[in-house]
């Protein structure tokens, strides 16, 4: 069941933090201010979804990996908690900050400030993510590892 539930998890999570981070440009590229607001507004509700996904994806591939020494699977054990603190200390906190910004019509430099933190810690995040997802991959052998020629 685990082998099921991880990869499922693991990949609503990284869709969710890439859904908010392409909203989060393409609203500011359209030049409009109702669109940002929408956006901004929008993505806390969603936050709850974001939080499971990578409860269930941390837990579970804790317990998948258990006291394995690959160095795969040790890759991804240390990329989580860097992904987990990102989220909990930086975009969690900025996504309701931004949120109340926008409400209130105050897009100043505070505003850009935080939204430049949010979108440089969700592309770390992306990122991290996406290294545990091929990771995962190869692990499974749904992937192979290139070989040295």
């Amino acid at each position: 069941m685990l082998t099921r539930i991880h990869p499922v998890a693991g990949v609503i999570g990284l869709l969710t933090i890439l859904t908010f981070w392409l909203s989060t440009v393409l609203s500011e590229l359209s030049g409009s201010k109702d669109a940002v607001v929408a956006v901004k507004q929008a993505i806390p509700w969603a936050l709850p979804v974001l939080v499971l996904a990578l409860a269930a994806t941390g837990g579970t591939g804790f317990r998948l990996a258990g006291g394995s020494t690959l160095p795969v699977v040790v890759a991804k054990k240390r990329r989580m908690p860097i992904i987990a603190a990102n989220g909990l200390f930086v975009l969690i906190p900025s996504a309701i900050v931004l949120a109340v910004l926008a409400g209130r019509d105050r897009f100043g430099p505070l505003f850009y400030g935080v939204q430049a933190l949010e979108l440089v810690a969700g592309a770390a995040n992306i990122v991290l993510m996406s290294l545990n997802v091929r990771d995962g991959l190869r692990l499974t052998g749904r992937i192979r590892t290139l070989e040295k020629v």
